[in-house]
């Protein structure tokens, strides 16, 4: 399975930008997604996360209310809208598909990764 991620770039503070990620097989459609990002120097960290059928999502507290994770199974392909953007959102953001049909906070609850795509918010 590959993930292709994408709609990376840069924003200024406050504002918005909604990035995706596709994937190459309708069989991650069972699965959970995973949203994490890895700023310069730092460990990669989770972000959000979604059930196969989205009726269950989970955030990391510093994007609680400003970001947005869903997904569309008939195209195979899952959104993190981020709002309210902050410069200290500045990173590489990964998706990945998890090993059971819900989304964990675990970096190892994933089977499967995509590139990154860089995101930077200017202050």
């Amino acid at each position: 399975v590959q993930l292709q991620a994408s709609g990376g770039g840069l924003v200024q503070a406050g504002g918005s930008l909604k990035i995706s990620c596709a994937a190459s097989r309708r069989t991650v459609n069972n699965n959970g997604m995973g949203w994490f990002r890895q700023a310069p120097g730092k460990e990669r960290e989770f972000v959000a996360a979604i059930s196969w059928r989205g009726d269950s999502t989970l955030y990391a507290d510093s994007v609680k209310g400003r970001f947005t994770i869903s997904r569309d199974n008939a195209k195979s392909t899952v959104y993190l809208q981020m709002n309210s953007l902050k410069p200290e959102d500045t990173a590489d953001y990964y998706c990945a598909a998890a090993r059971t049909s819900y989304g964990s906070r675990r970096p190892d609850a994933y089977q499967y990764w995509g590139q990154g795509t860089q995101v930077t918010v200017s202050s």
